[in-house]
């Protein structure tokens, strides 16, 4: 199952760079069955660049999550400590990234991931 994620460009393109190996998030998704994130880069690109697997999700206090994490996080400690004030950073994703969709806008993503049946209804 896919979701679509709006992430800050200069964290999107370091997911498909390699340097960002981690994604942060302070709540875990709904549905246990995601595993693969569709990457939204919000303004200004505003484009859909690419998407990536989700390796697995780990929960732990968030001074483990640092020490795991740090060398392919994307960020710096201090910025990731003033998201830990912020949000309550509880939960952060490790990523395969497989970068297969590239420069889409948002609406055509949405009509590749609309159901065909539904797509004649619409017609």
């Amino acid at each position: 199952m896919r979701v679509l994620l709006s992430i800050k460009p200069e964290y999107a393109y370091k997911i498909f760079e390699g340097t960002k190996k981690f994604e942060f998030r302070k709540i875990r998704f709904k549905n246990p069955n995601i595993k693969t994130v569709v990457v939204y880069a919000s303004s200004p690109v505003q484009k859909v660049i690419g998407e990536f697997e989700i390796e697995d999700i780990l929960s732990f206090d968030p001074d483990r999550i640092w020490r795991i994490t740090e060398k392919y996080s994307g960020i710096s400690e201090a910025f990731f400590m003033n998201i830990l004030q912020i949000e309550k950073l509880r939960t952060q994703s490790k990523l395969k990234v497989q970068p297969s969709i590239q420069n889409l806008s948002l609406s055509k993503m949405i009509l590749m991931l609309i159901p065909r049946n539904l797509l004649s209804i619409c017609n």
